[in-house]
């Protein structure tokens, strides 16, 4: 068997131990605005062969098309939390899915406990220059709307962090191509599953 075909079974038998090893909980990708939720979730559920779903974007079809800035700006803050907690705790009875949340939504203490009890979280980790670099040019995030977004990423990191350290996997999100994240989300995956990465046995050092 040529080296090519060996790596296409190896990545085969390691999607399928991980989709058995989830059963029915769902991948949960946390961290900052723009660390690459969505991106990477795309991909990592094509490569799982898993359904993909944004709260975000389930939060704004449910309100008629509200985009979340408007939904911040017309209802609130508060008022956005509670219905994102809301949609989250229903998208995770969906069984095995990928699921991208807002970067505030696992600072809720209840819904990082149903995420805690019903999936497996990785935190997608990025740094302010990285996170700037990709979202300076969106005027969609309402939490940026100030005159320092660098400051404004710098103090939500601060106050986030720790929390996202909870969660039960950290991949560096950086700009490397998409699928490099993807291949070290699945080998963590993989290790967080079953004690080891994929292809080394679970004896072997």
């Amino acid at each position: 068997m040529s080296e090519s075909l060996a790596k296409q079974g190896a990545s085969a038998e390691t999607v399928a131990e991980i989709v058995s090893g989830l059963g029915v909980r769902p991948i949960v990708l946390v961290g900052m605005m723009g660390s690459g939720k969505s991106t990477v979730g795309r991909r990592l559920a094509a490569r799982l062969r898993l359904p993909f779903v944004d709260a975000d974007h389930e939060i704004e079809a449910r309100h008629g098309g509200m985009t979340i800035a408007e939904i911040f700006s017309v209802h609130g803050e508060p008022y956005f939390r509670d219905g994102e907690a809301k949609v989250i705790a229903g998208l995770l009875d969906g069984g095995a899915q990928v699921l991208a949340t807002g970067g505030g939504a696992f600072m809720r203490d209840e819904t990082r406990a149903r995420i805690h009890n019903k999936a497996v979280s990785i935190w997608l980790k990025a740094d302010m220059p990285t996170i700037l670099r990709r979202i300076k040019r969106r005027a969609d995030r309402p939490l940026l709307q100030t005159d320092d977004p660098a400051a404004t990423i710098d103090r939500l990191i601060a106050a986030r962090d720790p929390t996202y350290t909870l969660a039960d996997i950290a991949v560096v999100s950086r700009d490397v191509p998409h699928e490099k994240i993807v291949d070290e989300c699945i080998d963590a995956l993989h290790a967080h599953l079953f004690g080891h990465p994929p292809g080394v046995a679970a004896n072997e050092p």
